[in-house]
Order: structure tokens, then sequence, then C-alpha cells
């Protein structure tokens, strides 16, 4: 399996729906999957909606792709940059592909990519439409990785043809915690839990422990009060065994009579012959 160094990755920025606030702590997530050999930003460099963005580029490295609307109420900058990453995917010059939209009109572009054996990344609002997240190898939100020394606005929403998607909500953290440890688990009940994490990341594009309020998945597992965690060697998880409820009927029925009770019991019952 490539390491992030050895990954080169191209990061595709529609400037035009993504806030420059989210710039800094965006290229620093984007460094844990590979080498950011492209970077481009997307829009109409010509207006003042990208103002924020313009600081941001030199910052970063990133190179502006001027893309004019010629038609109002159409947005050009979509075009410009499928057809830029169809190029980088026909000159064999990147590995993988970071996206950085909240607009579903990419959900075709992902899919492409993915289908010639591409990995896809994909950063947006928590607002972005589940086609796309769902297209995506792994779909990152950024307001999970911070807003460092920003205040720049939201940029405006762009204009649509039509109304978007239903937004992807996050799954249910106990129902996909369970399934991924009963699939990975030993006979014991115990799974490591790097098989765990491999298996959420793959089955759920927005799995990030982040999203539950928690760093790393180990502080995840922890924080639930239904799994035990070993943490002796390789860190292992497996649920707490239920324990059985004892009611008072349950205790009467299994109470044992100690020697002294019965002695007294036969005492007792030979005064009331005698």
């Amino acid at each position: 399996m490539p390491t992030p160094e050895n990954v080169r990755l191209a990061v595709l920025i529609d400037a035009d729906n993504t806030s420059p606030k989210h710039a800094a702590a965006l290229m620093e997530e984007v460094a844990k999957y590979g080498v950011p050999t492209v970077k481009r930003a997307y829009g109409d460099w010509t207006t003042s909606h990208l103002s924020g963005w313009r600081a941001k580029l030199p910052e970063h490295a990133i190179q502006p792709m001027l893309q004019v609307a010629y038609t109002v109420g159409k947005n050009s900058t979509d075009s410009a940059l499928i057809i830029d990453a169809m190029d980088l995917l026909y000159s064999g010059n990147v590995d993988a592909f970071a996206i950085v939209s909240s607009d579903s009109d990419f959900t075709s572009l992902a899919m492409r990519l993915r289908e010639s054996a591409k990995t896809v990344y994909g950063f947006g609002m928590r607002k972005t439409p589940k086609a796309l997240v769902n297209a995506c190898n792994r779909f990152i939100f950024l307001e999970v990785l911070g807003t460092k020394g920003a205040t720049d606005p939201e940029p405006a929403p762009p204009v649509t043809d039509g109304a978007e998607d239903e937004s992807a909500p996050l799954p249910d953290l106990r129902e996909i915690l369970v399934a991924a440890i009963d699939d990975t688990s030993q006979d014991d009940g115990w799974a490591h839990l790097g098989q765990v994490g491999q298996v959420l990341g793959t089955r759920y594009a927005t799995f990030d422990p982040r999203n539950y309020g928690f760093s790393k998945l180990i502080s995840l597992v922890r924080g639930q009060d239904y799994l035990d965690v070993d943490t002796d060697g390789s860190p292992k998880v497996r649920l707490r065994p239920a324990t059985p409820k004892v009611t008072s009927r349950t205790r009467t029925r299994t109470a044992k009579k100690t020697p002294a009770k019965k002695t007294a019991e036969k005492t007792a019952q030979k005064g009331q012959t005698g």
C-alpha cells in the first residue's frame, strides 16, 4: 500500500463554492493523504467575490485558474475544473485527486476518476449532497478542520438551476461501530482497532472521529459505554458483555439458606410440634 509520501495528489478547489477561511486547515489535512503536486483554485478572479482567496493563493502556493462567467446565472467554474481534472487523469502524472467543493455537479467527475482506479478525496461542508459524498472514496467535512486565523466571510451561495439533493446525514455511531466490530472480531470477541477503522473508512465515506467530537478513533471508542478497550499491545475493542439484571424475584429464588438459619428453622418447627 503506497504511503502518503509516494502519492502524487491533485488538489482542485472550487473557489466560488468554498470559503477561504478553510485554506490553511485544508492544505494541512490534504498533506495527510499525499504530496499535493498540483494545487489549483478555480473562479472568476476579476470579481470582488474572491477577494478573500487572493491573499491565500501565494501563502499556500495555489495556482489561480481564471474562468470568466460568460453567461449570467451559469457557473463556468465547474466546467473548467472538470476539464482540467480529465486532462490530469490522462496525463498520468497524479495518483489521487482532492476535489474541494460542496457542489453536487462534481459527482459524475468523482465517479469517473474512481472508474480509472484513482482515489478521490472530497472536501466540503456538511450541506454537501449525499450524491457527491458517496461518489468519493472519502469525504471530509471542512467544519471539523478548524478555521485557523480566519476572518473572511463565507462566499455567497452559487446560482444553481434547480434544488440540491438532500445532504448526507452522519451515520448512527453505535450502529456502525457494532457492525464493524462484529465483522472483524475473533472468536474471543475482540477486534483489532486498526481493522475496525479500515472497515468504517471503506463503508462510510464520511466516517471521521472528528465528526463525533473525538480527535482519534481510540478516543472515540473509549468514550462509548458499550465498548471495552484493551491498549495492552495493539489496541483492541469489543462489545461490552451484557450484565444480567437481578430482580428481587431472582434473588428470592437463588438465595441459599445458611446452616445457622436452617438450624433455627428446625428448632422452631420442633417447638411447634412439641
